[in-house]
């Protein structure tokens, strides 16, 4: 390698970026954290069920309305069941994807969450 060469390309020298990525992995720990502590409710079939999920994608509360719960019907519950986790599901996802762009400035890291 040639002297003086920079892999990195600008004027960013390797200390800097260990500071940035330990900056970065305090941030994103304190956001997990926060995440963590978030709760999402969301409601189907007028708010015949309600599910709570956690930050951490959990389903942390089902409540079924008695007048829903249909004998005769029974795959009408567990449609409305499915609609309300798997929405609140995807809002929270959206929710942490959001707090994550902030933190990563829009690039992509899979798998982080």
């Amino acid at each position: 390698m040639p002297k003086g060469f920079n892999p990195m390309g600008g004027g960013m020298n390797m200390q800097q970026l260990m500071k940035q990525a330990q900056k970065m992995q305090k941030q994103m720990a304190e956001m997990q954290e926060d995440l963590g502590n978030k709760t999402l409710e969301v409601s189907s079939g007028g708010g015949a069920v309600k599910v709570t999920v956690s930050g951490e994608k959990k389903l942390l509360d089902l409540t079924i309305s008695p007048d829903v719960v249909d004998p005769d019907d029974v795959e009408m519950l567990q449609d409305l069941v499915l609609s309300a986790v798997n929405e609140a599901l995807r809002q929270m996802e959206e929710a942490v994807s959001g707090e994550m762009s902030k933190l990563t400035g829009g690039m992509n890291l899979p798998g982080m969450f």
